[in-house]
């Protein structure tokens, strides 16, 4: 019997993959595709995730190079410019990486922890028993599980099978239309800006709101660039064409951009897409039956908040799901996956229907927009939409315990990202008086210098207990990782 089957095989199913092979569980991810899809998805990664995946020991690999993620110098809200330069170390790391590059880095890792990836693979049927799950897989055999995890989009098959209901709100008075495209070489400047005659300049990687609309100019590293243009009321018909954008574009701008053909190497993106989405599953569990990513929360991708969700939950399953598999979770250890990242994922749909309406035409939203201006000349309001845009401002609740970082995110402390590429909890003891004694085998200890209290870090890096004597450690190390 397989110990997790995973359906989906996008960055969360495979970050999930991943954590489960470094906890010694054997997964399966079952993929309907029979090859990696070439469709333009993401384009890169916003948030705390991007910390995460550097203590995993996979940033480099993303980056090319060698050394740290750096705080971004700015970032967007709402079509708003984000200045983050006067803020000494805030939370907000942003990568530009296309999706399929992340998917790939991921399968390769996967491939070199023994994870098995059947592509081709399309769950057609689940049947839940007392103590597994028999996966039904179009033209091949079923496949029995002790747990199934759903990580396969936002239409998830899964979560449908498994009969969890998928709340929220649609709306289709909203229309996008993106392309890859060229344009003349003498509208772009040296920092990359793109100059429209008639209207002024319009800053790469931002979203630039005027009162028709919303328009967004990304130029690409060794790519086509990439324009999107948003509006009200404008549905479209038939297949999408270049003379369509454009013509959005005039209308939003208010100035006509010479758009061309891409000339680079494809795949090409040129798309229409007509209403959204915010939804959020009833429950992220259903017995044996798990939920993960877009299966389970889908929003607007303004912010690019959706990678950054959906690979913290994988982060944070990962590890609990381990544990419940080899016997050896506490009682409610598997529950608090849901307990903890659900309403996460509430925080993210809350910012994201804000952002979708101050970067809505007409003169109301002019108005607003011009009081969230004034607001954000305060450091103070830039640095709290810093931690929410990055995920930094969760605090998980850590029952029985204290201090001031109890539930946080570990601090970066020399060293750390060295001691979390196991994915195993970790003591990180700057006193050297303190030991995890019958827990040795299954919680690591290391010196801490940079510390001025000893710091008990759960696999997903949150700290479960904070002390200068072992007063309360027992107790913490019980509830997150068993009894001894």
């Amino acid at each position: 019997m397989i110990d997790v089957v995973i359906a989906g095989a996008g960055p969360n199913g495979l970050m999930l993959a991943c954590e489960l092979a470094l906890a010694g569980v054997r997964p399966l991810v079952l993929e309907r595709l029979p090859e990696p899809t070439t469709e333009q998805r993401a384009n890169g990664l916003v948030g705390q995730v991007i910390r995460m995946l550097d203590r995993r020991g996979l940033y480099e690999r993303l980056a090319g190079g060698p050394g740290p993620p750096r705080p971004a110098a700015g970032f967007t809200f709402g079509a708003f410019p984000l200045d983050l330069h006067d803020l000494p170390d805030h939370p907000l790391y942003t990568m530009l990486v296309p999706q399929r590059r992340i998917e790939q880095m991921l399968t390769e890792r996967a491939a070199e922890l023994g994870v098995e990836i059947r592509r081709g693979h399309e769950v057609l049927g689940l049947t839940r028993h007392a103590g597994s799950v028999t996966v039904e897989v179009a033209g091949a055999a079923p496949v029995e599980a002790s747990y199934l995890v759903g990580a396969d989009g936002g239409h998830s098959v899964v979560r449908k099978l498994a009969g969890i209901d998928f709340p929220g709100v649609t709306t289709d008075d909203t229309v996008s239309r993106t392309a890859h495209v060229s344009v003349p070489a003498t509208m772009v400047d040296a920092q990359g800006a793109l100059h429209v005659p008639g209207f002024g300049v319009v800053p790469p990687f931002r979203h630039t709101r005027t009162e028709r609309g919303m328009f967004t100019w990304a130029p690409m590293p060794g790519r086509d660039p990439l324009i999107s243009v948003g509006e009200r009321d404008r549905p479209g018909g038939g297949e999408p064409t270049l003379a369509e954008l454009r013509a959005a574009a005039a209308r939003v701008l208010g100035a006509d951009v010479p758009l061309a053909a891409p000339t680079g190497p494809g795949p090409h993106l040129l798309r229409r897409t007509e209403g959204g989405n915010t939804r959020l599953a009833a429950t992220y569990r259903a017995g044996r039956v798990l939920l993960l990513g877009d299966a389970a929360h889908v929003h607007s991708a303004l912010g690019g908040s959706g990678l950054n969700l959906g690979l913290q939950d994988a982060i944070n399953l990962g590890w609990k799901l381990a544990a419940e598999v080899r016997g050896q979770a506490p009682d409610g250890l598997l529950d608090t996956y849901e307990s903890e990242r659900r309403p996460v994922g509430e925080r993210v749909n809350m910012h994201t229907r804000a952002q979708s309406l101050l970067v809505g035409p007409g003169g109301e939203v002019t108005a607003l927009r011009e009081l969230f201006g004034e607001l954000l000349a305060s450091a103070d309001t830039r640095r709290h939409l810093a931690e929410l845009i990055a995920g930094a401002d969760i605090r998980y609740e850590m029952p029985g315990a204290t201090g001031p970082r109890v539930g946080r995110w570990a601090p970066d402390v020399p060293g750390l990202t060295a001691l979390t590429r196991t994915g195993r909890p970790l003591l990180l003891d700057p006193t050297g008086g303190l030991d995890v004694g019958r827990w040795a085998a299954r919680v690591d200890v290391a010196a801490a210098p940079g510390l001025d209290t000893a710091l008990l870090l759960r696999p997903d890096c949150y700290v479960a207990w904070e002390g200068t004597t072992g007063d309360g450690l027992e107790q913490a190390l019980a509830a997150w990782f068993g009894k001894p």
